[in-house]
């Protein structure tokens, strides 16, 4: 075992009744002096699982806890070595930005492919992580649940599909399909920010409204079976608002739920809905049991307003999306789409990326993934090697503007090296001289542009 890998537990049990709703199951893990309790879940045909994500590296010792006698009191010991090269443990808030467990800063640089593994086309599927695995994004908004409009081959719950699900009963299948798809994304190094529920089942399935034990029961499920993955973020809802079934105080409950749940403390937020075009209406995130801002508005000039009201990461995980839709949320141009990436990041947020570009595939990678044809990704990569770069620099961005000149008040910690980004065309040009106080750059006349100012080492 390696830190932060997955230790699984493989036990025979009872098959007859309801397992998923009658059988309790959980192995209370220790190292040193410290007990870490994770649950167990029933994965179909007598066989039941715990898994554990250990955090620390040296012995481990378990015990299984269950109310049924052939599961109950197993023990064992194992022995957990430093983690390998690439794994740097589970993503955590560090004021209002993130980091790896061991201290590695973490820049997210997300996209959406909502159910990129529902149909469960292999090819596809393998498609979407050779794209992700070339482009610059290293986390990915995913759902566990179809919508009302979709039919696929299997779904989270047992039973007819759509109109005779048993939601008291979950499926194996789907769920080993949807881990296996999970693990490929963390050795690719990408987060998973995995959507629990969503507003969008039209009444078919009936999963916008299932009522608070069944809510609670589904997420038992997915946590127990999902949460030892190091790349799991939580994300309670997209666009929770527009789900009029649910209250506030009802997402309140289940965001408390998940971090009861969940033994790792992985990230959680929900996302927002409602007039995303004028005034956003968003959850409050200062509620103890919310990790970052997950957030939906065309307009990023507020991030540095968001973060004032809330100091906690600003994840703007939906901005529009460079495409060609008859939707306005779904049609914006690369250079736009660009444009709204640096004014975010510069005001101190992280912003995520879609693309809903129809004629070049069946359907748009937001939905299912495949391929990305946008102007926009190898700027956002672009966008990317700056910011990893940048070390003590700062940015100023000028965006849709092309004045003649500009000026920049300078640290009085100077002197300063100047360089001119052009962001859509990808180039930096240094700025002659070092520059104490104040610099004065003469400009291009185009849009885009940034300046990035570094302190000369004495």
């Amino acid at each position: 075992m390696e830190r932060w890998g997955v230790h699984e537990l493989e036990l025979a049990g009872p098959a007859g009744g309801n397992p998923f709703a009658e059988v309790r199951l959980s192995a209370r893990y220790q190292y040193r002096n410290r007990i870490v309790e994770a649950e167990g879940f029933y994965d179909g045909d007598g066989v039941y699982r715990v898994r554990f994500m250990p955090d620390a590296v040296g012995p481990w010792s378990y015990t299984t806890v269950s109310n049924v006698t052939e599961l109950d009191g197993h023990t064992g010991v194992f022995e957990v070595s430093p983690a390998s090269e690439g794994n740097h443990g589970p993503v955590r808030a560090s004021g209002i930005d993130f980091e790896y467990a061991d201290g590695t800063p973490y820049l997210p640089f997300g996209t959406t492919c909502y159910h990129w593994t529902h149909d469960m086309d292999e090819e596809r599927e393998q498609r979407t992580l050779r794209t992700l695995a070339a482009s610059p994004f290293n986390k990915l908004r995913m759902c566990v649940l179809p919508t009302g409009a979709m039919m696929p081959p299997e779904v989270p719950f047992a039973g007819h599909d759509p109109d005779g699900l048993d939601k008291s009963r979950f499926n194996p299948v789907f769920f080993r399909h949807l881990e296996s798809r999970i693990q490929d994304l963390r050795d690719l190094g990408i987060e998973a920010d995995v959507i629990l529920f969503h507003p969008y089942d039209g009444g078919l399935r009936g999963i916008e409204d299932m009522g608070r034990e069944t809510d609670h029961a589904y997420l038992r499920y997915v946590i127990a079976r999902l949460a030892a993955y190091r790349n799991v973020w939580w994300s309670a809802a997209n666009e929770y608002d527009f789900n009029k079934s649910k209250t506030v105080e009802d997402w309140d409950d289940i965001l408390r739920t998940i971090a009861r749940l969940d033994p790792y403390e992985h990230l959680r937020s929900i996302h927002n809905g409602t007039r995303m075009y004028e005034i956003a209406t968003l959850y409050d995130f200062t509620k103890p049991w919310v990790t970052h801002q997950s957030i939906q508005h065309w307009d990023v000039t507020p991030t540095d307003e968001w973060l004032r009201a809330c100091p906690k990461p600003v994840v703007l995980d939906e901005i529009c999306y460079e495409g060609n839709l008859d939707k306005r949320w779904g049609n914006v141009t690369g250079e736009e789409l660009v444009d709204r990436f640096w004014e975010g990041m510069t005001r101190g947020g992280y912003v995520g990326h879609g693309e809903s570009l129809l004629g070049f595939q069946e359907r748009a990678w937001i939905s299912n993934g495949g391929g990305l044809f946008g102007d926009s990704p190898a700027r956002i990569a672009f966008l990317r090697r700056m910011e990893e770069s940048r070390g003590d620099a700062f940015l100023r961005y000028l965006g849709r503007r092309q004045q003649a000149q500009v000026t920049v008040e300078l640290p009085a910690d100077g002197p300063y090296r100047v360089e001119l980004i052009d962001t859509w065309n990808m180039t930096v040009t240094p700025v002659d001289g070092e520059h104490k106080d104040r610099v004065r750059v003469a400009l291009p006349r185009r849009p885009y542009l940034a300046l990035r100012m570094t302190r000369v080492s004495q």
